[in-house]
């Protein structure tokens, strides 16, 4: 199989290409960045810019199906002009696949696109599936409703679409685990406000190999990316001070200083997300990492 991934070079995107390549897949991947393009015989990368519309379209030759992880980082403070940069790489990239391959001849049969539980509202009780159809009324719920439809496009083309909504990666090579682990290391972590907030979360070995699996499989639709066993925010910086021996001595971190230090982004550290991931283990999907504890001490053993 031939696929053709975008932020191949992300913390996501690393993950997936070791995986693809270690299965025997042949990757294409697109770059904004000419200086990171390498051409072997399993592995090659080709120029785009979406800001700009130029995509070399030689990448889709021989390709069944694309991963499309582009996308600005949101764990940047969001300023008014960051906060654009995150809305369009998101859907200028989307667009600009969509046009190339309106427009050029392809083999292309599914697009498996990242999203994120970001779009489901803030809430201590409820589960979210799937099937829910309510958003949240913040900046991030109307991220995910924007990247979505812009992904959706390609059913126009036949094309399946199939959709990952990620929560909180863990990963030991960065992302948030390790932004999490430096005050905590030093003595200095803590729960954010209740730390009632339910954090859906996933293993960066089980989220590449999800992906993997809904290609190989031609899902189509949403599903949830997310381990099996939701913590709370207290339960989580509870088990990573305990992988990584350290104890917690400040009760919490209130809400308004956490406003001041980040500013709008820090609704992400007190949204309540309880998302389900039932319907990919229905669909034949088998975690490796379900407990938090479990996922921990396999990535924070040399922290």
């Amino acid at each position: 199989m031939k696929i053709l991934i975008t932020g191949a070079t992300g913390l996501v995107g690393n993950e997936l290409v070791s995986l693809l390549l270690q299965n025997g897949e042949t990757v294409h991947y697109l770059s904004t960045s000419k200086n990171k393009l390498e051409s072997q015989s399993n592995y090659k990368g080709f120029y785009w810019n979406p800001q700009q519309g130029i995509i070399d379209e030689n990448c889709f030759i021989g390709v069944d199906a694309i991963i499309h992880l582009a996308g600005a980082n949101i764990g940047k403070r969001w300023t008014p002009k960051y906060k654009q940069e995150i809305i369009e790489s998101r859907i200028l990239s989307s667009n600009l696949l969509f046009k190339a391959l309106k427009d050029f001849p392809h083999q292309v049969k599914q697009i498996v696109s990242a999203s994120a539980v970001g779009i489901y509202p803030d809430d201590l009780k409820k589960l979210y599936s799937e099937s829910d159809k309510e958003v949240d009324n913040s900046f991030l719920g109307n991220v995910v409703v924007k990247w979505e439809e812009s992904v959706d496009k390609f059913k126009l083309l036949n094309i399946k679409v199939c959709k990952l909504r990620t929560g909180l990666v863990l990963s030991n090579k960065g992302g948030a685990l390790m932004e999490m682990l430096k005050p905590i290391k030093f003595g200095m972590g803590a729960p954010f406000g209740s730390g009632r907030q339910v954090q859906s979360w996933i293993h960066i070995h089980d989220l590449a190999e999800l992906y993997y699996f809904a290609v190989k499989n031609s899902w189509q639709g949403v599903f949830n990316a997310v381990a099996p066993n939701p913590v709370t925010n207290k339960e989580l910086t509870q088990e990573i001070a305990t992988a990584v021996k350290r104890p917690i001595i400040i009760p919490t971190i209130p809400k308004f200083l956490m406003s001041l230090i980040l500013g709008e982004m820090h609704i992400m550290l007190f949204t309540s997300q309880n998302v389900s991931s039932q319907k990919a283990s229905d669909n034949g999907f088998v975690f490796k990492y379900k407990i938090i504890e479990k996922a921990l001490n396999h990535l924070l053993t040399l922290a």
